[in-house]
């Protein structure tokens, strides 16, 4: 492990909520021990239940929050979520190319729990030829995966493994790059990740949770991860020790008591006490 605590960055969208985007990210980022900052693309109006606006943050702001903040703060890791719009993408996708920080995880964040769409479709483009190359690790859901790959979204085991080895080659041929393809979306008892670099295919399984508190669970995952990966010199222990804490997050999630729709999972499941983890809502 790092003996120094890591700097890490959401660069990302605003759910006022608290159950996405950068506020989410804020949370796991420092219950796992990095000092998080944030960065913001966007700013929605949003609950438990849905997004009922969204509004971009001007590129060039954008541009100056990165630059300013990489000028004096030590990056060790960098999350990107939802960016909202081509031009900001790559705004980000440019800034990334400049500051290089040693991690970057890319969460391609197109539509919300509630379905509200988070990213326009000439962004997709922009996303998959900028940012994918630069990435350390992505972490695409199915319906995000075929997307990315002009397809529907894999709807099998083996689907999943055939699109992990087509998104792995949309990355850069270095080394030490990832793709960890969600499986949440298969009807299965368990819920099956898929991490892969090209080469090994790891399958990582998790018991399903029965709750509706799943607001924000991939933003809580790759945040998760970007405060691990520099903790961790392997990149599937930091994934597992990550997928971990999103488990413990969605089953002690019924402690908390925030909205009347999809919940947010408890951040702070390891830090305030073991409430229990089934209390009614």
């Amino acid at each position: 492990m790092a003996s120094r605590t890591p700097n890490t960055v959401s660069i990302a969208g605003v759910d006022p909520s608290g159950g996405a985007g950068v506020l989410a990210d804020v949370k796991a980022m420092s219950a796992l021990g990095a000092y998080a900052c944030g960065v913001i693309c966007a700013l929605t109006a949003q609950n438990t239940q849905g997004v009922t606006g969204i509004h971009p943050v001007p590129v060039e702001f954008v541009r100056q929050q990165i630059d300013t903040l990489f000028a004096d703060v030590k990056i060790d890791a960098a999350k990107i979520g939802m960016l909202g719009t081509a031009a900001v993408t790559k705004a980000v996708a440019e800034a990334m190319q400049k500051w290089s920080p040693p991690q970057l995880v890319l969460d391609p964040v197109m539509v919300a729990k509630s379905g509200d769409e988070l990213l326009t479709k000439d962004a997709v483009a922009s996303l998959r030829e900028a940012l994918l190359p630069l990435a350390t690790i992505i972490t695409p859901n199915l319906p995000e995966a075929g997307v990315l790959l002009g397809h529907r979204g894999p709807e099998t085991l083996k689907e999943m493994a055939r699109a992990a080895e087509k998104l792995r080659r949309l990355m850069s041929d270095a080394g030490n790059r990832w793709v960890l393809l969600k499986g949440g979306h298969l009807p299965a008892s368990d819920a099956i990740d898929l991490l892969h670099d090209g080469d090994k295919m790891i399958e990582l399984p998790a018991k399903r949770i029965d709750t509706k508190n799943t607001h924000g669970t991939g933003c809580t995952l790759s945040s998760a991860i970007a405060a691990l990966l520099p903790q961790y010199a392997d990149v599937p222990e930091a994934v597992r020790r990550a997928k971990l804490y999103l488990t413990e997050a969605i089953r002690y999630s019924g402690a908390l008591d925030v909205g009347k729709g999809h919940g947010p999972v408890h951040h702070f499941h390891g830090l305030w006490g073991k409430a229990s983890p089934d209390r009614e809502r």
